[in-house]
């Protein structure tokens, strides 16, 4: 993804002021699929910063050990502070 691509989904995204706005955004930006993968990863992060063990994860949520050893990738370069 393009910086200018990423900077304005971004700046979209915060243009949204309530829950009800960001749902419809979401629809119909993203495939079902992906409706469903996007919190499976925010939900891996969760676990992670809970101390929660990385194959653990994986069982409970019915994803390969190397998805949550991503997310683990991205705590460490310090992203994912507000989740």
């Amino acid at each position: 993804m393009s910086k200018q691509r990423l900077d304005s989904l971004v700046e979209t995204l915060l243009r949204v002021k309530n829950k009800e706005q960001m749902r419809n955004l979401l629809l119909g930006i993203f495939t079902p699929g992906e409706l469903e993968e996007i919190p499976r990863r925010l939900e891996i992060v969760r676990r992670l910063k809970a101390g929660i063990g990385q194959h653990r994860i994986a069982r409970d949520l019915g994803v390969g050990v190397a998805t949550v050893t991503r997310g683990s990738r991205e705590i460490q370069k310090g992203r994912f502070k507000y989740v």
